[in-house]
């Protein structure tokens, strides 16, 4: 059948030539973090044969295994992605960072607003280190490292503020922030003070000092691990080679994502604009998260007399390589995902709208491959003990898990939706990014069937 001249403009055919919005990060940030941290990797593995091969004399160390060269492996992630984006990328032109570097106020314009902030900003801290002091868990298991970490660097952290506050305030098209307000608020009582900048002040630290803390206190054990780890016997069985590679790529997911939560710096343009202002998006992200995940362990815990892919295909070494392989490869989706924001990861908060990598598919790549990751992983309805009424239950419960991360996706595009950058992006992704298309195809549906919409009491989100 021939078609009609022009017949190639249907609404489809014109959605797919939509030009994706532009991505608030470059691919080649992850990319260079991802380099960093690789080579560190291989360095701290091979530290002895290094020390050898340059006459050093290097005793019966080992590896560099330790949690000071976990923190290292850190830095070593963090730089190239800072220097990309400032040499590469020059995000600290970027409008939105709200500096104008052209601009250089006399000090005595701005030396009373840099104090108040100062006062806010170490009274915030003040109250996060009291959250830590009195909560029992931040001193038990792998959180005491953090703690020990945070110990040692907060003097650093405070007497570098102090110019830190005072150079950028002669530079910020508008320095009176959250903090300023917050400062304000405690340094002049009765003036008047922007309640909503301070509850935006407040939610991003409550992110960044509960995320933080979370993400130094596992960055040790499994760098570790990887860097100790007998690769002979790695190679001699198809399930720890698959448990090898996926533990990788939660390195590399691990690693991004703490450089994200620590360098939240205008400068970067890697500030946080805005915290979800949304008390259901806090409850199902958190449950996810110690000390109040409710699944290992917990009332949602879908592995109760179950095991792992590991223990159903033992003896079935080509089906157990090919069980790998595809968990691998959700997993590196997943590591894909945190690897795309560059420093700018973060739960819970917009930091700029990301659409390459795997957010060309759709919009939300980690729950999606995370999630799927553990079906596959898990085999829920397969149990141990039990009978069929325990991996009936064990399949419920994972699937009241997958249920949470749906919820924390749509409260996401609630806050997100806000901005008129992510709007676009939603609309661009809906008729052309793989995943939704799927969706809306095997529904018949052009709109997801739930959508949250932003409160319009809350304000913009930028």
């Amino acid at each position: 059948m021939t078609l009609p001249a022009g017949a190639d403009t249907a609404p489809e055919t014109a959605a797919k030539r939509t030009a994706r919005p532009r991505s608030a990060v470059s691919a080649g940030v992850g990319i260079v973090g991802l380099i960093g941290l690789m080579s560190y990797l291989l360095i701290a593995r091979y530290t002895p044969e290094i020390a050898a091969f340059l006459g050093i004399d290097w005793g019966n160390r080992g590896p560099m295994s330790g949690p000071n060269s976990a923190i290292a492996s850190v830095l070593a992630c963090a730089i190239p992605m800072v220097l990309w984006s400032v040499f590469v990328d020059k995000v600290h032109r970027n409008p939105s960072t709200g500096i104008d570097w052209a601009q250089r106020r006399p000090w005595r314009e701005t030396v009373d607003i840099s104090l108040t902030k100062l006062a806010g900003l170490w009274a915030t801290w003040g109250l996060i280190a009291l959250t830590y002091a009195t909560m029992r868990y931040y001193w038990e298991g792998q959180y005491e490292f953090s703690m020990e970490l945070l110990e040692r660097v907060a003097p650093w952290l405070l007497l570098i503020s102090v110019p830190y506050m005072l150079w950028l305030d002669r530079r910020l098209v508008e320095p009176r922030d959250g903090c300023y307000q917050f400062g304000r608020w405690l340094v002049a009582p009765g003036q008047p003070v922007d309640g909503r900048a301070i509850g935006h002040h407040f939610r991003a630290w409550g992110v960044k000092g509960f995320f933080t803390a979370f993400m130094l206190s596992i960055v040790p054990g499994n760098f570790s691990s990887l860097v100790t780890v007998d690769m002979g016997e790695v190679l001699r069985n198809p399930y720890i080679t698959g448990l090898w590679a996926i533990n990788l790529l939660y390195l590399v997911d691990v690693h991004i994502a703490t450089v994200g939560y620590i360098l939240t710096a205008r400068p970067l343009d890697s500030h946080i604009r805005t915290a979800n202002p949304y008390g259901m998006a806090w409850v199902a992200a958190l449950i996810c998260y110690p000390p109040f995940i409710l699944m290992n362990g917990g009332p949602l815990d879908y592995q109760v007399n179950g095991s792992d892919w590991g223990y159903w295909l033992e003896g079935h070494d080509n089906v157990m390589i090919v069980w790998g392989i595809v968990l691998v490869g959700l997993t590196a989706i997943y590591s894909w995902a945190t690897m795309a924001f560059g420093i700018r990861f973060s739960n819970l908060t917009h930091r700029g709208v990301m659409t390459h990598g795997p957010y060309k598919y759709t919009r939300h790549p980690a729950y999606l491959s995370k999630n799927l990751s553990w079906w596959v992983g898990a085999l829920p309805f397969l149990v141990t003990d039990g009978g069929w009424t325990e991996g009936l239950r064990n399949t419920v419960l994972l699937g009241l898990v997958s249920s949470v991360y749906y919820w924390r996706a749509k409260t996401e595009e609630k806050h997100l939706l806000a901005d008129p950058a992510y709007q676009a992006y939603w609309t661009w992704a809906q008729e052309n990014a793989v995943v939704p298309r799927l969706f809306a195809r095997l529904s018949g549906r052009k709109r997801p069937l739930i959508r949250l919409e932003p409160d319009e009491r809350i304000g913009p989100v930028a």
